[in-house]
């Protein structure tokens, strides 16, 4: 089934050679760096959001399950919901101190921002 995933090839044009195998480049994720070596910066965004104030983790360094899993963390220890994705955490709420506490007793490197 995964060989003939039509989904993944939208963007291919037709081949007429009957040898052409069709191969997907696989980007590799970052090497996930020890709590101590993260440089992380905890702000404040309201564009974009209707008015809504959301905090803002930025600057983690690696894979995408360690980003979810400390996206999961702070979103039960400040209890509201959030999304983990491209390299940042966002938690819904102006939560910029809890957060940049709660980093620093897991060990990261955090400062606050604006």
């Amino acid at each position: 089934m995964a060989d003939n995933d039509w989904k993944k090839r939208l963007g291919v044009v037709y081949s007429t050679d009957p040898d052409f195998k069709y191969e997907e480049v696989h980007e590799e994720e970052a090497e996930t760096l020890k709590p101590s070596a993260q440089r992380l910066t905890v702000s404040i965004d309201r564009r974009n959001r209707g008015g809504k104030q959301v905090t803002l983790v930025k600057g983690f360094v690696g894979s995408s399950e360690d980003l979810a899993e400390l996206g999961r963390t702070l979103k039960v220890r400040c209890g509201v919901g959030g999304s983990a994705k491209d390299g940042e955490i966002t938690i819904q709420g102006d939560f910029r101190d809890k957060v940049t506490e709660l980093l620093l007793k897991m060990g990261y490197n955090a400062k606050r921002g604006n």
